[in-house]
Parts: structure tokens; C-alpha cells; sequence
């Protein structure tokens, strides 16, 4: 009784292992093949259904073209077996409907969904273009002013003696000694009493001779900058003052001073004594990319924020682009003019600015991710419905804002792919549709050819 159990039961077990072998067929023959299909399942009519590995034509049967891999396209073989990643190959029927478009490929809309792709439409809008850099603070050129002397002589007496000290237009900065200065003003003093002499004579000429004597006295102190209210002093003391006061032309702050302590110093023609600046208002200095260079222009608005301001912005204004570029960073230098409430800006110090370009007006544009760089050539992938994906090359133009401006490859309402380009790639073999739409004759290449599979042991 136990020894007919154990043989029922180790039939049985022999019994499904065939059945699993015949069903599995791992080393695909043929004989196996025809058997499991006449073996297979049977429709409503109660005859056998086709199955995906007929590959004999017949009516009501599906003809086999050949066989590829799920996740590879251009691995293609004339039989059933593995990927190279060890996927079963799938088959590719005859009937499956026409192939597409030059250019397109088409994809399970099933795994459109599953690859999660995404598309937006080419759509007209404004383009902002925004340059954001960085600038150090400096002196306004224009408000810039050297004190010198034309004339040689000795500083006496110094009332503007250190760095930083503000000054006022006519306030007194030194007192000087100069003999040439003596010698005009005794030139001068003499002019004036001879005119008055010659005043009461019966001859005019004479009378005007000493009157332009006076004038030419006056101007020739008028020449170092003796300003008409010392000369008027002068003249109304009718006295040689032995030192002249010089004082400061404008408004501003001494931001160099010519020594240590002045007084008593010998001071030569031409000797920088002080610089003297106007800080109502600063430039700030910004480096800019070559290629950013052209979207500049004087009068553009600037935005600049200072690190120890956190929150507060001041507005200025692009003065001056300088003529040449940095040949080591290949940057060029942009002046722009700013507005200094409360002189609180210094010169030297670093300043975040924002300058707003133009924007391109009413453009056609695609988002920044829809964009695939392949370093010669830009190209997009529009998707046609269906399943149906095109690579398109594109001319760009501006980008700004998370957009790039199409001037040449799609027109308005296109849809360009901007998720999951890449796995679309994989899927259906992206880089041959590209190119494709490239060949020079502009024909679709030829479609791959089935290749055999190397020799094996198990197709023998």
C-alpha cells in the first residue's frame, strides 16, 4: 500500500515538471513551440487562440516581424530569448500598423504615463533678462577736486590738517607765504595810485594807459586764483598783505592730504596739497560677462543692496561702459552713478547690484528644461498626441526667467516635451529619430535590421 503511494505520488510530481518544462521551452525548440500552441488555451468558440509567440502567419494568426528588447529598441533578434539587461524580448507583429513619420517615434501611451512625461505649449510672452553682479563702491570723477598752488611758496598756517575733515566752498584751508605773490600785490597797489594821479590830467590817453595798468595787475592775480573778494580787500587796505589765505572751490570731504603736517611746508607750483571730494553722489564700479555686454547700454536702471544694509535698496543709474575689456577675466567695467543721502556710502565698499535689461517683447518661448544641449545643436522634443514624439532641432535667442526665446524650429502652440526626455530617449531610441531629421538628403535612415544572435550550444 505505502510503495503504490510513493509511486502515485512521484508520477504526479514528474507529471508537473513536464508541464512546466514544455510551458518554459528555455532552450526554445521548435517542436515544444507547435506543441504548446496547439496545446494552449481556447477562445469562446472552443478553438486554440493565438499566442505572442506564433511567429507563423495563418488566418486569424498574428505574423511575428521579429523580436526587441523592452528597454533597448536597436537590440533586435529573429527569435524569442534575453536582453542584454536579461529581459525577455518582446515581439514586434507585422500588423501593428503603419510606421511613423520621418523624424517621430512612437511610444505605448501606457508608458507615457508611466515615464511621467510632460509637456507644455510654445506660447508668445515677454522674456525679462536680469543681470545680477557684484560692484565696489568709488568716488565720483566728476566731484573730484586737486588743490594746488600755482605759484611757489611756504604754508604758514594750516585750518584743514587731517583726512576726512568736510569742507564748505570758501572755507580756509592754509595760509601761504609766496614773493611772487608780494611782488604782484605792490604791482598792483601801485597801479591804483597811479591811476588815481593820472586821473585828474587834461590827457585822456594817459588817464587810460594807468586804468589798464590796474586791470592787468588785478587779472594777473586773478590767475592764481586770488579770489576778487581778497583783491577788493587788498586794494581797499592799500597795504601788502604778506601771506593770502587759499581756500577750498567746493563742498566735500579731504580724502588725501599732501604730508603729515603741512605748515611750514615749501610748496611748488603744481604740488597736490589736498584732494577734496563731492560725496552727494558715488559710482559704483560692476564687472560684466563679454557676452552680457551687449544688453548694456548708458541710462539703464540699476538695484544695488549693501551687505551691512540688510533690507534696504538704493536706485542708480548706468553712466559710463568703459572701451576695452579685462584680457584675464574677460569682464568689462560698468560705471553707475548713485545718489548719496546722508553720505553714508564710502568708497571701497561691496555692493550686490541687479541691473534690469529690456526684456524681449512678445516672443515665442520654451521653458529652460525643455531644452536638450547636445553642444553643436539645441534640440527639443514635441510631442504630436498619440504616442507620437518628435526631435526637433531649434535657433536660440535670449534666456531669462526660467525661458529661453525660440527664433527658428517650432511655431506657437507646439507641444514641447519638459519631463522625462531622457527616459524617452531610452524607450525609442531618441538619438537615431535625431538623427534622422539631420541627414543631409533629409530621408529617414533605414530601419534596423534584424540580427541573428551569436552561436550557442542551445540553438544547435
Amino acid at each position: 500500500m505505502k510503495k503504490s503511494i510513493a509511486f502515485s505520488l512521484i508520477a504526479f510530481l514528474l507529471g508537473i515538471g513536464v508541464a512546466v518544462f514544455v510551458v518554459a521551452n528555455p532552450w526554445h525548440w521548435a517542436w515544444m513551440t507547435r506543441a504548446h500552441t496547439v496545446a494552449g488555451p481556447t477562445n469562446a468558440t472552443g478553438t486554440a487562440a493565438p499566442h505572442d509567440a506564433v511567429a507563423t502567419g495563418g488566418t486569424g494568426e498574428r505574423t511575428i516581424k521579429y523580436w526587441r528588447g523592452p528597454m533597448d529598441p536597436t537590440y533586435i533578434r529573429d527569435k524569442p530569448g534575453k536582453s542584454p539587461m536579461g529581459m525577455d524580448l518582446i515581439p514586434v507583429y507585422e500588423d501593428e500598423g503603419d510606421a511613423p513619420p520621418p523624424g517621430t517615434v512612437k511610444i505605448d501611451p501606457t508608458f507615457v504615463q508611466n515615464m511621467g512625461v510632460q509637456s507644455e505649449p510654445v506660447r508668445r510672452t515677454d522674456i525679462p533678462f536680469t543681470i545680477r553682479t557684484v560692484g565696489t563702491l568709488a568716488y565720483n570723477d566728476r566731484g573730484v577736486t586737486l588743490i594746488s598752488t600755482k605759484y611757489e611758496g611756504w604754508i604758514e598756517k594750516v585750518y584743514v590738517n587731517y583726512v576726512g575733515e568736510a569742507v564748505h566752498t570758501g572755507q580756509k584751508l592754509f595760509d601761504i607765504y609766496s614773493p611772487q605773490l608780494v611782488t604782484t600785490e605792490e604791482e598792483y597797489l601801485q597801479a591804483i595810485s597811479y591811476a588815481k594821479k593820472m586821473a585828474a590830467t587834461p590827457y585822456p590817453d594817459t588817464a587810460a594807459r594807468a586804468q589798464a595798468l590796474v586791470a592787468s595787475a588785478r587779472q594777473r592775480l586773478q590767475y592764481w586764483d586770488i579770489s576778487d573778494a581778497q583783491i577788493d580787500a587788498l586794494a581797499s587796505s592799500g597795504s601788502v598783505q604778506r601771506t593770502l589765505s587759499v581756500s577750498s572751490p567746493v563742498d566735500g570731504l579731504v580724502v588725501e592730504k599732501m604730508d603729515q603736517a603741512l605748515e611750514g611746508m615749501r610748496a611748488t607750483a603744481g604740488m597736490q596739497l589736498y584732494k577734496i571730494v563731492d560725496l552727494s553722489t558715488v559710482w559704483v564700479d560692476v564687472q560684466i560677462f563679454e557676452y552680457q555686454v551687449p544688453w548694456l547700454k548708458p541710462g539703464l536702471r540699476a538695484t544695488i543692496e549693501l551687505s551691512y544694509e540688510p533690507g534696504h535698496r538704493y536706485t542708480g543709474v548706468v553712466r559710463f561702459l568703459h572701451p576695452s575689456l579685462d584680457q584675464k577675466t574677460r569682464t568689462m567695467t560698468a560705471s553707475i552713478e548713485l545718489p548719496n543721502p546722508g553720505l553714508k556710502l564710502r568708497a571701497g565698499m561691496y555692493a550686490n547690484v541687479t541691473l534690469d535689461v529690456p526684456s524681449a517683447h512678445q516672443v515665442l518661448a520654451i521653458p529652460d528644461n525643455a531644452v536638450i544641449h547636445s553642444g553643436e545643436r539645441d534640440v527639443v522634443v514635441l510631442d504630436l498626441g498619440h504616442g507620437l514624439f518628435q526631435a526637433r532641432d531649434v535657433t536660440l535667442g535670449v534666456n531669462g526667467n526660467g525661458l529661453w526665446q525660440v527664433t527658428h524650429g517650432v511655431e506657437e502652440g507646439d507641444r514641447v516635451v519638459v519631463a522625462a526626455q531622457f527616459l524617452i530617449d531610452s524607450e525609442s531610441n531618441l538619438k537615431a529619430a535625431i538623427a534622422r531629421i539631420s541627414s543631409p538628403d533629409g530621408a529617414p535612415a533605414d530601419p534596423p535590421k534584424a540580427t541573428p544572435p551569436p552561436p550557442s550550444t542551445r540553438d544547435r
